[in-house]
């Protein structure tokens, strides 16, 4: 009996679905792991009295009307202080990304190449080395060097507790994670800027645009919403998850008087701290619904339109 003529192209088909299955399988093992589980346990979890110890109770939404209703210090301080940070740092640091990398794709390739790891490389030393070299800048003491600076000037008589002192806390740590926000969006920026095809350029120009302005909003962004979108969401993400850096550079948590506190280190201190798993979890719920809503207006601007 003769073989059907489609059982070469079907074994084809088969064993090319199948190498796919290997590859991607792993991927799929593990985001629902660590993701999709992970998430399902904290939405269950905030809807539970949680001490660590003992088995979780169901408590309904009693956190979440504790957070609106009786935790003053996160509806005055904390997420205030978050939407400022988020504000602030999402939007400029992207902005400082944007402008960072079109600027850098104008330069020749090896000049390129070797300031673009400069500008990437605060954003891998985030962490222990960034506050080693920041904390020596705002030093309480007068070795530090803001301060050594301004006493020279006579601009301060003695020196200044920056990293301790309510007034100035937030807008250190502003400074600080702005000039370690050229991460992964700016190296995507910096890839879809270079990517632009030249021909567009100088076809743009026959036409008649005339100077860089009007090449960078008539055809550079347009061609790179891509690019902008994956930068956008993960200015997003890095930015609600830049609540260590106030822990860091004061050395405690909560930070002194609560103002360089965000809702990471308020989720870190009842979970951690105060070992209430369930109110940190409707914490955390909060916060994960604040970076959907955002990335999803992001996606709303920034998704090409069919």
């Amino acid at each position: 009996m003769d073989k059907p003529r489609y059982s070469l192209g079907y074994k084809i088909a088969h064993s090319d679905k199948l190498s796919a299955l290997v590859f991607v399988g792993p991927y799929y093992v593990l985001f629902s792991i660590f993701i999709i589980i992970a998430v399902l346990a904290a939405v269950l979890l905030s809807f539970t009295y949680f001490n660590t110890i003992e088995f979780p109770t169901m408590s309904g939404l009693k956190n979440y009307v504790d957070i609106v209703t009786t935790d003053n210090t996160f509806m005055q301080v904390i997420l205030p202080n978050t939407i400022k940070f988020a504000l602030i740092v999402g939007p400029g640091g992207y902005l400082l990304s944007f402008i960072l990398a079109w600027s850098l794709a104008q330069l020749p390739h090896k000049l390129r190449t070797v300031l673009a790891i400069i500008f990437y490389s605060p954003s891998m030393t985030m962490g222990v080395a960034m506050v080693v070299v920041w904390s020596a800048v705002f030093s309480g003491d007068q070795a530090g060097y803001l301060n050594h600076f301004m006493l020279q000037m006579n601009l301060i008589a003695e020196p200044v507790q920056w990293l301790q002192s309510p007034q100035h806390l937030m807008n250190i740590m502003i400074i600080v994670s702005l000039w370690g926000s050229m991460g992964v969006g700016f190296l995507a920026m910096l890839s879809g800027i270079l990517n632009v095809d030249k021909e567009i350029f100088e076809a743009a120009y026959m036409d008649g645009i005339s100077n860089k302005f009007q090449e960078i909003f008539f055809i550079t962004i347009p061609l790179m919403k891509p690019q902008m979108l994956f930068g956008a969401v993960m200015m997003i993400v890095s930015t609600f998850q830049a609540g260590a850096i106030g822990v860091q550079l004061s050395g405690s948590n909560p930070t002194p008087q609560n103002a360089g506190q965000l809702i990471l280190n308020h989720i870190e201190d009842f979970g951690f701290i105060r070992f209430e798993m369930g109110y940190a979890a409707a914490l955390s719920v909060i916060l994960l619904i604040l970076v959907a809503l955002i990335s999803k207006v992001a996606k709303t601007y920034l998704t090409e339109k069919e």
